[in-house]
């Protein structure tokens, strides 16, 4: 069940976002809770950050950010993630699958997301839900400690 974040899912969030298996392929790199807060909190004000419940704890995450004006019909799809314990089971599809319905059902047309080039796994699961690879961010996402800069694509979905 896909719902709202709220404030008491900070812990689980948290947790969830620091593993090891997560962490590469999100906007941030490791840091204590207390720094971690404050983005959290801004991310459940926003009103587009959304946690899946499975078995009664958080299995999942992600944000669907609608752009404002002439992309009115567009969201964007980012900061997703499944627990590592749950690969494999349909989380993922699950998620997701929740969110393109609302997105649907609310008219937007089309979905786009960004994923780095060194995700295999991603790259092939966004591509079985009909997301395509449309550009290249080249030399655009850093990891801490990392030498080198990878390449980040741009995939998207229409909806209609």
């Amino acid at each position: 069940m896909r719902r709202l974040a709220e404030s008491r899912d900070l812990a689980q969030v948290f947790a969830l976002y620091m593993q090891p298996a997560v962490i590469p392929y999100l906007g941030y790199d490791a840091m204590p809770l207390s720094d971690f807060q404050p983005l959290f909190s801004a991310w459940c004000r926003s009103g587009d950050f959304y946690v899946y419940e499975r078995d009664g704890r958080i299995a999942g995450f992600y944000r669907a950010t609608r752009y404002p004006g002439r992309a009115a019909h567009v969201v964007g799809l980012g900061m997703l993630a499944v627990a590592p314990d749950c690969h494999g089971q349909g989380v993922a599809a699950a998620m997701v699958g929740e969110a393109i319905a609302a997105l649907r059902e609310q008219g937007l047309r089309r979905v786009e997301l960004s994923v780095e080039s060194d995700n295999p796994r991603a790259i092939r699961f966004y591509q079985r839900l009909g997301f395509e690879i449309e550009g290249t961010l080249r030399q655009f996402y850093k990891r801490a400690g990392a030498d080198d800069y990878i390449d980040e694509y741009v995939m998207g979905l229409l909806l209609r």
